[in-house]
């Protein structure tokens, strides 16, 4: 909710178990009227990240990506480093996997 009451109104999600929480929190946020939010399902992160871009270049406002962990973070390095050269506005949502999860050898 403090993203969209801060002006934040656009999210590209890439579905992933692990992000699920924080698309919950934008089913919520959009349920408590709390503003405008357009929530979009994208399968491919490198397409949500430079879709964000796209939307940051043309508004001047910044999108939000929501992706899992691991390599999917990696798939927006493109577009963020792009929109870091050019000054274009983009926020990046990733999730990490639970504590006890962590050094165990898989890329997830």
């Amino acid at each position: 909710e403090e993203l969209v009451r801060s002006g934040v109104t656009q999210f590209y999600i890439c579905p992933g178990s692990r992000s699920t929480p924080l698309t919950a929190a934008l089913a919520r946020a959009t349920r408590s009227r709390v503003g405008t939010v357009h929530a979009i399902s994208v399968h491919d992160e490198r397409g949500a990240a430079f879709r964000a871009l796209g939307y940051g270049r043309r508004t001047g406002r910044p999108a939000a990506v929501v992706t899992s962990s691991g390599t999917a973070v990696a798939n927006l390095y493109p577009a963020v480093m792009e929109a870091g050269m050019d000054g274009v506005p983009i926020l990046v949502l990733t999730a990490d996997r639970p504590y006890e999860n962590r050094d165990t050898g898989a890329n997830q």
